[in-house]
């Protein structure tokens, strides 16, 4: 286990490089710069092609691609992440400030969407075919199918402007900072982000489990007089959680990019909302640096999928 966890790390050195070159090239494709960003229409028509020449030396745009790719390594590597271009503020202090909001809402709505996914599918599992079943099948199509913000709308037109039980967005009221003072603005966003996840883990456990409940040694259980509530949860469920895990562990990076639109509808102040900004900015420096922590997200995911794996089913080998 120490040797393969060993190499796997080494492995996801050069496909982070390779990964974090391709971000670079695709950024160096789009059309626009910065400059054209923080230039208003007024300022421009009082400048001439010498002075934007200048402000894009400045920045440092007018570089060969290679050369401002080697750069921007090189500070990664030192633990210099940049500047800014719309603000002038370090890189570090924004991603640092806005990713604790993020993690927060992503990881409540991981949890929920886990426990609620896994528990409501091994129930539709082992009431197969019965009116519960069919019930959970129907609601598992409906949350994969309507998009997100379509539930954070409703959400909002419901809980908040006919019922007014929550907050519409935000996450701190100022003069209030700790956890319990978050959450009522934390719970429309986490369980609007949730829902299409609970609605995917439920289906997809409900498959595994129905596999497993098929297999031989659920036979061979059975027929050694266990209990039921012993062979479906100790024997079944666990094998059921190895392609589970796979799926969860998959969704986490796809959670903190699916949280951009959720944090959209809601302006909860995280990282998507700072991605759109820089996006709509065009601040090359802070959009990769955000792209770079997701690839390594989901290498990093990708790397413990694969221990988990092992450790949930034996049959699993790390040759």
């Amino acid at each position: 286990m120490l040797s393969y966890s060993i190499r796997r790390l080494l492995i996801l050195i050069p496909m982070l490089l390779f990964l974090s070159f391709l971000v670079y090239l695709g950024l160096e494709l789009t059309p626009g710069d910065a400059v054209s960003y923080m230039v208003s229409p007024e300022m421009l028509s009082g400048m001439d092609a010498g002075d934007l020449e200048e402000m894009r030396d400045a920045l440092g745009l007018n570089d060969p691609f290679i050369v401002r790719y080697m750069n921007w390594l090189g500070g990664i590597l030192k633990g210099d992440f940049g500047y800014s271009l719309a603000s002038g503020v370090p890189i570090k202090d924004i991603v640092f400030d806005r990713l604790p909001a993020t993690l927060e809402l992503s990881g409540i709505a991981l949890l929920l969407s886990t426990f609620f996914g896994s528990l409501l599918g091994t129930i539709s599992a082992l009431r197969r075919g019965s009116i519960g079943d069919s019930a959970l099948s129907v609601a598992g199509m409906l949350g994969v199918s309507i998009p997100q913000f379509i539930f954070g709308l409703l959400a909002i037109l419901v809980f908040t402007l006919n019922l007014e039980w929550l907050p519409v967005g935000g996450r701190l009221v100022p003069g209030y900072e700790t956890f319990w003072d978050r959450l009522p603005h934390l719970i429309m966003p986490s369980l609007v982000l949730s829902a299409t996840m609970v609605a995917g883990v439920m289906r997809y456990s409900r498959s595994s489990m129905l596999d497993s409940l098929n297999r031989d040694f659920i036979k061979t259980a059975r027929s050694k007089g266990l209990p039921e509530w012993r062979v479906n949860l100790v024997h079944g469920f666990r094998v059921s959680l190895t392609p589970v895990i796979v799926l969860i562990g998959f969704r986490l990076p796809t959670l903190l990019g699916g949280s951009v639109i959720i944090e959209q509808v809601f302006q909860w102040p995280g990282i998507g909302n700072e991605f759109v900004a820089a996006v709509r900015s065009r601040n090359y420096p802070l959009i990769m640096m955000i792209a770079f922590f997701s690839v390594f997200a989901v290498l990093f995911v990708s790397f413990l999928i694969d221990l988990f794996t092992a450790l949930l089913d034996p049959r699993v080998k790390l040759d």
